[in-house]
């Protein structure tokens, strides 16, 4: 079959990738995103005990992390016509230079005392603002710093070393950074942000071809004009609907996973650790396995074996009374959803016109965000109506329709 770029995109057969060279643009990318990512762990990390710290009332601690989703809602669509217009090596080094003067401003003033909840709240919000076409920019990007048939290679390695900065090497750096003061995650944060900004700034990379826009163009006929093409295309209009299906279930058990460890299963905060870290080993895991999965079976069917598995894992975490079950479980389901975003944002990049990559991809995470929260309000109906095991079960239904939809696309 086809594809926009010209190039032929295998969707249900084997397909062929090569290793992205390390050397050039596509390894100052990768140190820019994973030290990005570490500082941010940092941050996301630290945020929730400096604002327990301000204040004892939950709905004002929750709503820190709630400002953090909002901008997607807002502004999602709107960042990614705008990656889709501008150079977006200078919108990302900008962006992140604009994020660490910010964060370097925020470590000041924790340090003076001068943190509120306020101030904790509209820092949330920029910063989100920012990524929205930060990260939009960021996927326009990398296809124009390795060749088509070594992106689902260059997605993998950047999404495992990603995984592994922010999930596993960040989590036990964290007390240490606070025993220094309350204020250096921030400014670690703020430093990561600089560092790859003089990355991103170093790369050379060609533009997109761009047709010239029409005379009176703007920016909402543009992204409409992003919303059609991902609708007019079956396999990314198919894995969209899955994915936004798929994070309504992720939404309803991650909000409620600690509740089904420590109540349900009984197992208490260490318990709830040896979870969260095989969730975090199996998500790194993952990476390895994605490439070598689309190789032999194609990027669809590996998207569709990995939702199969998920369902599996969601089923027994949901009715097997064991902690060793939802450890391993958890362990596989991470493993698997790495495949599924790997083979993913591949197929999104082959399949997606260069001019419209950022439209495309900011429609995916548009929707991706907003059934999070939908999610995270149906799993903790669902545990309080009828058990802390209930939402696994209800993330597991959610499953269903979105593998079927999946199987529809396998010729």
């Amino acid at each position: 079959m086809t594809g926009p770029k010209g190039g032929v995109v295998a969707v249900t057969g084997a397909t062929a990738t090569r290793t992205p060279a390390w050397r050039g643009g596509f390894g100052r990318l990768w140190t820019a995103a994973v030290v990005s990512r570490f500082g941010d762990a940092l941050r996301t990390a630290a945020m929730p005990l400096l604002a327990a710290s301000l204040t004892d009332d939950p709905l004002l601690i929750a709503a820190v992390t709630a400002f953090g989703y909002l901008p997607w809602l807002l502004f999602g669509l709107l960042g990614g016509a705008v990656a889709d217009r501008v150079d977006q090596r200078r919108a990302m080094w900008a962006v992140d230079l604009l994020r660490g003067a910010l964060m370097g401003a925020f470590a000041l003033a924790v340090r003076l005392d001068h943190a509120s909840i306020a101030l904790l709240l509209g820092l949330a919000f920029t910063l989100t603002t920012l990524q929205t076409l930060f990260d939009n920019a960021a996927t326009a990007l990398l296809p124009s710093l390795v060749p088509e048939e070594a992106l689902g290679s260059a997605n993998a390695r950047l999404m495992t070393a990603q995984q592994i900065a922010g999930g596993l090497v960040a989590a036990p750096v964290v007390p240490v950074l606070l025993v220094a003061g309350a204020a250096v995650p921030y400014a670690a944060d703020a430093a990561t942000y600089v560092l790859a900004a003089a990355l991103i700034a170093s790369l050379r990379a060609s533009a997109p071809d761009r047709a010239p826009r029409a005379g009176g163009s703007t920016l909402r006929a543009e992204i409409a004009a992003g919303l059609r093409h991902l609708w007019r295309d079956r396999a990314l209009r198919g894995i969209c609907v899955a994915t936004t299906l798929c994070n309504i279930g992720m939404g309803a058990l991650i909000a409620t996973l600690v509740v089904h460890v420590t109540v349900w299963l009984d197992a208490g905060d260490a318990g709830y650790a040896a979870v969260i870290t095989a969730f975090g080993v199996g998500s790194a895991a993952g990476g390895l396995l994605a490439r070598r999965l689309a190789e032999r079976f194609g990027r669809i069917r590996s998207v569709f074996a990995a939702g199969v598995v998920q369902t599996g894992c969601l089923v027994a975490v949901g009715s097997v009374r064991a902690l060793w079950v939802t450890i391993a479980a958890m362990a596989v389901f991470a493993v698997m959803g790495m495949v599924w975003n790997v083979n993913q944002t591949t197929l999104m990049q082959e399949r997606s016109p260069a001019a419209m990559l950022g439209r495309i991809s900011s429609a995916f995470r548009t929707l991706a965000v907003a059934g999070a929260p939908l999610g995270a309000l149906a799993g903790g109906a669902a545990a309080a109506a009828w058990g802390a095991n209930t939402p696994a079960l209800l993330a597991a239904g959610l499953f269903v329709p979105a593998v079927v939809s999946l199987a529809g696309l396998i010729n």
